[in-house]
């Protein structure tokens, strides 16, 4: 079944930080992933080698908030999130999609 929620993340990368930012990203997506109903993918742009989209997917919508609940509060997410803003050469753009039926 198609994702409930997916997290988009729209990102670049610092000059230089390419191969440190797969190694961290090998570190971070199994604690991530650990609670379960999470799943994360990486999309390469093709025409720009340091601009990606993480892409979250949450199999429910209580996965989504206990992961949200997780973020502001665990502390172990907070240091793994402070590391992948030093990847950054700016801010990321995030966006939130949500399956829909018709």
């Amino acid at each position: 079944m198609a994702p409930s929620v997916s997290l988009h993340l729209r990102i670049r990368l610092a000059p230089g930080r390419r191969d440190d930012f797969f190694a961290f990203l090998r570190e971070a997506i199994p604690f991530y992933e650990s609670p379960g109903g999470i799943r994360i993918e990486l999309l390469a742009n093709s025409a720009d080698d340091h601009r990606f989209i993480e892409v979250v997917h949450y199999a429910t919508e209580r996965a989504y908030e206990l992961d949200q609940k997780r973020v502001s509060d665990d502390p172990t997410m907070k240091q793994f999130l402070a590391r992948w803003r030093s990847f950054l050469a700016e801010p990321p753009i995030v966006e939130t999609y949500r399956r829909h039926t018709t």
